[in-house]
């Protein structure tokens, strides 16, 4: 990675000093060479840009919001650059709030919708192109030369439809502003720092639990994104089971390494960290760590999703045998989940209860173990009642999907798992038995064994779709699957 030069300039009015960079091998620069980087550059800027293929829906989403707060000054930054380490950043990802509402995905963004007669007049503030006089584009750690183009502030409101200034004036403009506002917390210190005495911790929140409430109906974009996410994934889970020699030669991170390769060549990153959790470490819920051996005669428990260039994710789980073919215990335990999983999607439908799925698949689940002896002479229904299946089965049976991949998780109870399923809603369907490996409840063959079946389904006027139906899910079908791909 190469070095920033950075040397110090004189500050102007038009822009503050650019920082310097300790130790750096340049101690300085001529006043031959600044005023050469000055000139003889081509004009780039792009003309008659068409509108992005969102912008009506950002469009629609923003009136909505817009109703919701009249005479209101709302804002919703992006967020800024968090260091990864000294002067290294993070990948950058716009907030989900911003991005939902603009379309536009880049750092320091911040969408202001201004009260106006009869709603609201939106203004995008914006990083405009680096400044080439004062030398910001090549002596600045984010000058463009470093870091790559921007688009022009007239490029992005032809791209975003939305009218587009320069974020550098925003805090300024919002220290004297007068009126009611609601900021979205947590992303920009600088605009809730100009914001401080204007706006109130309950009344942001109210702004927060709209915009996530908001995106609990997906529009006709967003379901074609999240169908776009799924079809990836389903071919990431090709990709590893082609590959799962290596993995066994290896450790799990060879699993991880191809999935996130299809996540970047077809979208933009994988949705959340992969699990990629083989033998005993598939009883881990969240085992992203992915540094354990893969062996044949255990299972691979895969959870993971391809997020889309428009941040729309899939979250998708198959366990799968390593060698190709179940045993007759994991089998028997594969084939309880799937038949709970079956369950669970049949009760997704408009105007069921979002809990419904849940419970149908609770009680398959609970069902097997109790026929297995695991609850001593409970009945199905006291272990409902006292909840005890859940030693085994740990998790909710799934969640929101969209921009997150648990979305709409600050949206009021009543609204999400008090709330009916309508067209539109998308969510996961999740069964899992989990059966640790120190645990003495079980008989010993079971310990160390965790099966999840995962899959993205759509509510539909008449009942559901499973957006990622391409990847088989029954025993034999898996097996079927895996013997074509490993050839």
């Amino acid at each position: 990675m190469s070095e920033e030069l950075a040397p110090e300039i004189p500050e102007t009015a038009e822009a503050e000093p650019i920082k310097q960079r300790k130790n750096g091998l340049y101690p300085g620069i001529s006043d031959e060479l600044a005023e050469n980087m000055k000139s003889g550059w081509a004009d780039t800027e792009l003309h008659g840009l068409e509108p992005i293929a969102q912008a009506s829906y950002t469009a629609a989403r923003r009136a909505a919001l817009s109703a919701r707060f009249p005479g209101e000054r709302l804002v919703i930054p992006a967020g800024n650059l968090k260091t990864r380490s000294n002067d290294t950043e993070y990948a950058f990802r716009a907030s989900t709030e911003y991005a939902y509402l603009t379309g536009d995905l880049t750092q320091d963004g911040v969408l202001v919708l201004e009260p106006a007669d009869g709603g609201h007049e939106a203004t995008v503030y914006l990083l405009p192109r680096s400044d080439r006089e004062n030398g910001e584009f090549w002596l600045d750690g984010q000058g463009e030369l470093w870091v790559g183009r921007r688009n022009s502030l007239t490029e992005a409101e032809q791209l975003l439809g939305i009218p587009a200034k320069d974020v550098r004036e925003l805090p300024a403009a919002l220290a004297g502003a007068a009126g009611p506002v609601r900021n979205v917390r947590g992303h920009d210190a600088g605009i809730e720092a100009a914001l401080t005495d204007k706006v109130t911790a309950e009344r942001d929140e109210e702004l927060r639990v709209f915009l996530s409430e908001a995106r609990l109906v997906k529009d006709a974009f967003e379901i074609a994104e999240l169908q776009k996410a799924c079809d990836a994934t389903a071919r990431g889970f090709e990709d590893v089971v082609k590959v799962l020699d290596k993995a066994e030669a290896t450790s799990e991170r060879y699993i991880e390494g191809t999935f996130f390769l299809r996540a970047r060549v077809e979208g933009n990153d994988i949705g959340y960290g992969s699990i990629c959790a083989a033998g005993p470490h598939a009883t881990t819920l969240h085992w992203v760590r992915n540094d354990g051996a893969v062996r044949s005669g255990e299972l691979l428990l895969l959870d993971a999703g391809v997020e889309t260039n428009e941040l729309y994710t899939a979250d998708v789980t198959r366990t799968l045998p390593v060698n190709g073919t179940f045993s007759p215990l994991q089998r028997k335990i594969y084939d309880a989940v799937y038949e709970a999983q079956e369950a669970g999607i049949a009760a997704v439908r408009p105007g069921a209860a979002f809990r419904d799925f849940h419970d149908a698949a609770q009680r398959v689940l609970t069902e097997k173990l109790v026929e297995w002896g695991l609850l001593g002479d409970l009945s199905v229904e006291k272990v409902l009642e006292l909840g005890l299946q859940r030693r085994w089965t740990l998790h909710g049976t799934g969640h929101m999907l969209g921009m997150d991949v648990h979305d709409c998780a600050v949206a009021r109870t009543e609204s999400y798992v008090d709330g009916t399923l309508e067209p539109g809603v998308c969510l996961t369907v999740e069964p899992g038995l989990y059966f640790q490996a120190d645990d003495l409840t079980v008989p010993e063959e079971y310990r160390g064994i965790g099966v999840r079946i995962e899959d993205d389904i759509l509510v539909t006027e008449d009942g559901n779709r499973n957006l990622s139906a391409a990847l088989p899910r029954r025993a034999d079908e898996v097996e079927e699957w895996m013997a074509r791909l490993k050839g």
